[in-house]
């Protein structure tokens, strides 16, 4: 994995509108300028670096690729005394495409990421030309969040939020990754999450749980009612969002793709740094195909890695 401060030089800070006023984002654009526009969301609690090891199978296939962070997390601005909201999250997804002018443009989101993109969904998905789906709460009643979110979520996450650390972080990490991480990756994703001491916003970002019960009815029916090519890429061995999501997902998009990770063994919650390899190629000719060409299977399907 590059370092963090790699990753940074790639990039640089745009100023966009929210509803809590203007915040500075960090931004990536990486592949040729007239590629197929593709937008990476992240999730919690890491930032955009997360999509660099799966990024050079994305651009190799002539891909226009904008990586960014929330607010709150990596390099972007992280305001102490700020309500974080998911709405809010949309609001500065969307400030980006302008800033950038994007236009129409495929999504991949993750954990977090993939609640704002519902949102974004939900307000126009004509613009969404391709969606893939990576480990995240689709389905706030399938949600099981670590007891370490649980209590950070509860009255007292501020006054614990101060006892997280690079070891206490790379302890939860592990815990969700079904495949080892190497010391090295966690110290970089560390970094991330703790530049301007960001790892105390924990509680305040960790919102977005009640915000997946209030919004329920909005955001699932945004991910079901989507109907350009979408993929699912998963990792069953994820505790918060694994195998019992993928079942939902059989059930409810039959005729969707769905890619589960279980070979030469599963994967967790994390599969673009788990299996990047394989997550990148998979995404990669997702994305890059001809559209109205069969590239992958349907989730019903027995899932293969050889399938796309």
């Amino acid at each position: 994995m590059p370092s963090h401060a790699r990753w940074l030089t790639g990039g640089s800070w745009i100023t966009v509108r929210g509803r809590g006023g203007r915040h500075r984002l960090f931004v990536r654009q990486d592949g040729p300028e007239d590629g197929r526009p593709v937008t990476l969301i992240h999730g919690f609690p890491t930032s955009s670096h997360d999509w660099s090891l799966i990024l050079p199978h994305l651009t190799d296939l002539g891909l226009r690729v904008t990586s960014f962070d929330l607010l709150g997390f990596g390099a972007s601005d992280k305001p102490r005394r700020h309500t974080y909201s998911v709405m809010e999250q949309a609001d500065l997804a969307e400030g980006v495409w302008t800033h950038l002018n994007i236009g129409d443009t495929a999504m991949v989101a993750h954990d977090y990421g993939v609640t704002v993109a519902q949102e974004l969904l939900a307000r126009n998905s004509r613009r969404v030309t391709r969606m893939v789906w990576l480990n995240g709460g689709l389905y706030p009643d399938l949600h099981r969040p670590l007891r370490i979110q649980r209590l950070l979520h509860g009255p007292f996450g501020p006054l614990l939020s101060h006892g997280i650390n690079q070891k206490t972080f790379a302890r939860s990490m592990r815990r969700l990754m079904a495949r080892p991480a190497s010391d090295q990756n966690l110290h970089e994703m560390w970094k991330g999450m703790a530049l301007h001491q960001g790892h105390l916003l924990a509680p305040r970002l960790l919102r977005y749980i009640d915000e997946r019960r209030a919004h329920e009815t909005r955001w699932v029916t945004a991910l079901e009612d989507f109907n350009a090519p979408t993929l699912f890429v998963w990792g069953p061995r994820d505790p918060i969002s694994g195998a019992h999501v993928a079942q939902r997902i059989r059930q409810r998009f039959p005729h969707a793709h769905l890619q589960e990770l279980n070979d030469p063994f599963p994967i967790g919650h994390y599969p673009q740094i788990e299996a990047p390899d394989e997550v990148g190629s998979l995404i990669g000719k997702f994305l890059s195909s001809t559209p109205g060409l069969a590239c992958d299977q349907p989730a019903g399907a027995d899932p293969s890695p050889n399938a796309l």
